[in-house]
């Protein structure tokens, strides 16, 4: 009688790849950034940069965004990259439907632009998912949009989970200077890094 073969041990996992740069060339669509349809009323502009550990603006980053619509609804609306039927061609949104989803680059400078409308909800905030070069993977995070400085912060059972210092990170604050713009930086790391989810 043969002796039992010994179990084979479970294999590593395989290591991640970095998640960039080829996401700058393949992901970014006409339109993306241009949530609120043209020309709407409600429209705001939530913008600001990605700086890396050392403060320095990283110049290839990516920004996704999802959001609930102004009454509150996550259901959203197909169309963000529409393509022509004839030639394949993107051709972004239709100028109407308002999809809650975009898909920002950010410039040589680091800055990224969003045009939206505000969020509905008790604490209205945006899912931003963040890819740049160097991550293994690619960090989630949120913009809640409050008022500038001095006004009310959300109840939120996350942002009231953290520290004053660290609850800051998350929030978009209006800029008073500018009536429909709110601000929004993502520090990769560093000592005013981003608060980062984890869904695992």
């Amino acid at each position: 009688m043969s002796a039992p073969t010994p179990a084979t041990p479970p294999l590593p996992p395989t290591p991640s790849q970095t998640v960039g740069p080829f996401y700058g060339y393949a992901l970014p669509f006409t339109g993306g950034g241009e949530v609120a349809p043209a020309g709407h009323p409600d429209t705001v502009t939530v913008h600001g940069y990605v700086y890396d550990g050392s403060g320095a603006p990283v110049p290839d980053a990516l920004l996704e965004f999802w959001q609930a619509d102004p009454d509150g609804g996550l259901a959203g609306a197909p169309g963000s990259i529409r393509r022509d039927p004839v030639t394949g061609a993107v051709i972004g949104r239709d100028g109407v439907a308002f999809t809650g989803f975009g898909r920002v680059p950010t410039d040589a400078d680091g800055h990224y632009a969003l045009r939206t409308l505000p969020p509905g909800g008790p604490a209205p905030y945006l899912a931003v998912c963040v890819f740049a070069r160097g991550l293994m993977h690619h960090l989630f995070t949120r913009a809640y949009l409050v008022e500038a400085d001095g006004g009310p912060e959300p109840a939120d059972p996350l942002l009231a989970g953290l520290a004053p210092e660290r609850r800051a990170t998350l929030l978009a604050r209006r800029e008073p200077e500018r009536h429909r713009s709110y601000r929004f930086d993502v520090r990769l790391q560093g000592e005013e890094e981003t608060v980062f989810l984890d869904f695992s």
